[in-house]
Parts: C-alpha cells; structure tokens; sequence
C-alpha cells in the first residue's frame, strides 16, 4: 500500500504539482475512492488510519524530489504531529510554526469549538515548501462506535472558527454544540468578549450562579459533567489573559471541551447569544445504490465515471520520457533506502 500510495502521489505532483494532492486529499469522495484503489474496504473506518499511514511510510524519503511531506498520524503520533513539522523545517520555504498553529487549531476546533460526540484519535497533515497543507483527522463516538473523518485544505480557510472544514463524513447525524457555525457568530463574539466584561473572579461566580437555575433544556449544554469548581479556575485564567478574539481564546491551553459548554451557557443565558447545534457532517453516494437506496445507480453517471478513470490511465501510460525517468529515480531512492520494501 505504502509503494502504491507513493507512485500515485508522485504522478499527480509531476501532473499537476503537489498542491493538487491537498486539494484530492480534502476530498472526501477522492479520498475514499483511493483508500479503495490502494485496497481497503470503502466502507471502513480503518480507510483513514490506512491510507495517511501509507502517505507517510511511501513518501518518507521523497521531500525534496516531490515536495510533499506527511506528519501526525494515530494516537501518540497524532499528538507527535508538531514535532513531525519541526523535523521538516530545513526543507520549508515558510515559518513552520504557521503549520505548527494550524495543525493544532484543526484539532482544537473539531473537539473544543464542534461537540458532535466524537473524539479524536487520528489527526494527519500533509504540506508542501511553500505552507500549503489539508489535514485529515478521525474521531470516533464510543457509543455508537462510528466514525467520523474531517477534511480541511488551507487554502480554502479563510477563518478558523467560522465553517473553517472542507468536508465531514458521518453515516449518521444528530445534534452538536457547533461554535464554528455561521449561525454561532454572536455565541462566538459573546464568549471572546466574555474576559472583558466581567470584573475578576464575576465570570467564576456567574457560572456558580447559573448552576443553581432551572434553564431550559439545551443539548450539550447541562451541568451534569461540568465541575463547575474546575471550570471556574480556568475562567479565572482565561480572564487573566485576556482573549482578544474567539479564535485567540479557542488556542489558550486549558480551555477544552468543558470550559466552551461552560461559556457557551453563559453567552446563551446571560447575553442572549445561543450556540447553534447544527449537525455539520454531510454524507453522499456518487453514483446510488444496487439496493436502490439512497437512489437507484445511474448508469450513465456511472459510465461516464468509467471512461474518465480510463482516460486518465491511459494518459499516464502516454508519460513522457522525462517524467518515467523522474519516476526511476524516485524508485531507485526509495528502494536503496534501509528497510525499503519491508
């Protein structure tokens, strides 16, 4: 898988460039159709973990030819994923520490400012020289035990906490705390201005207050796994440093999934500013079911598919001489490296 991920990556850079891979790997229809031709099954979690995994085994080695390097992955390296970018720096034509903010804000954003019951545990980043990056990142509800995959490109980011995702890929829907909604825009200025209009220690004391209402009903938002103690000192700390922006108090450390609920709340009782809770994940067929759900294949759409597959294989067959021995090259690197093959 790793081999087969490489020379397809390689032949799209040398097509196109390696910023047309971030744009195919924040495709979520891309993404899953690659995960199938590298040989995973379609409709697996494990596509994610896989095909990032494969990315980052395959083109370890190829930076400086391709231009394109891997970091993060699962678990312990998910949360390695700012030392991975560290470790690329002589190759970057850019501050790495604009990869660095990146990387984690993506993952702040989809489990701090997105409660959609899915915890991470797979966060990927893909960049080139020049700063471009997409990251792919997977969570998965304990409950239910599905998964979630998030897509971001970020070129396509123009704000990191307003609709900032490509795509989000959930075979099933429900209800979010969604602070990174279009709708949430007042919720968001609310708690960014909360450090401000609150003398010290009133944020603290209001949240004690609000425990003890009868409050309407608000998914998410209870205090039944908020220790309003704890919550209440890391207001105290966030007061004291003063968040200029949401975005600015999203990135403060210690302020989880717990401390946005609690200041979610406040903004939604005190200042008239509710969250949305709009289920952001989107789920699509490309071209129907043979069971006829979600709709009857189209046959048309689908053999038009075919024949642009076919076409594109056939180009890259027609390769000039000068891009099979860039590919020889590629080949002859990798395979000299220790333990290639293995």
């Amino acid at each position: 898988m790793a081999r087969l991920a490489r020379e397809v990556t390689a032949a799209i850079v040398l097509d196109f460039g390696p910023e047309e891979v971030l744009r195919r790997l924040a495709d979520p229809f891309w993404f899953q159709a690659f995960g199938c031709v590298l040989g995973y099954d379609w409709h697996s979690s494990g596509v994610t973990t896989t095909v990032c995994g494969a990315l980052k085994a395959g083109l370890a080695g190829t930076e400086h030819e391709l231009g394109l390097c891997v970091a993060g992955g699962k678990g312990r390296a998910a949360r390695a994923t700012p030392r991975d970018i560290l470790a690329k720096s002589p190759l970057l034509a850019v501050d790495p520490q604009s990869l660095v903010y990146a990387s984690k804000m993506s993952a702040k954003v989809d489990s701090v400012a997105l409660q959609d019951g899915y915890d991470l545990y797979h966060h990927s980043m893909f960049f080139t020289r020049e700063g471009k990056w997409a990251v792919v990142q997977q969570g998965m509800n304990t409950t239910s035990r599905y998964a979630r995959r998030y897509h971001w490109l970020g070129e396509a980011v123009t704000d990191f906490c307003c609709e900032p995702e490509t795509a989000i890929c959930s075979d099933a829907r429900g209800q979010s705390l969604n602070l990174v909604a279009s709708e949430s825009q007042a919720a968001r200025e609310a708690m960014a201005g909360m450090p401000n209009d609150f003398s010290p220690g009133a944020l603290k004391l209001e949240l004690q207050r609000l425990s003890v209402l009868t409050l309407p009903r608000r998914e998410y938002l209870t205090f039944a796994d908020i220790d309003v103690a704890r919550v209440g000192r890391l207001l105290d700390s966030v007061q004291a440093q003063q968040p200029q922006d949401f975005a600015s108090l999203l990135s403060l450390q210690g302020v989880g999934a717990k401390t946005a609920r609690a200041m979610a709340l406040i903004a939604d009782i005190v200042y008239g500013a509710p969250a949305s809770f709009r289920d952001p994940a989107t789920y699509s067929f490309a071209h129907g079911g043979k069971d006829g759900h979600p709709f009857p294949v189209d046959r048309a759409l689908y053999d038009m598919s075919i024949q642009l597959l076919s076409d594109a294989v056939r180009r890259a067959r027609l390769a000039t001489q000068e891009k099979q021995e860039a590919l020889s090259r590629l080949r002859t690197g990798i395979e000299g490296r220790p333990g290639a093959g293995t």
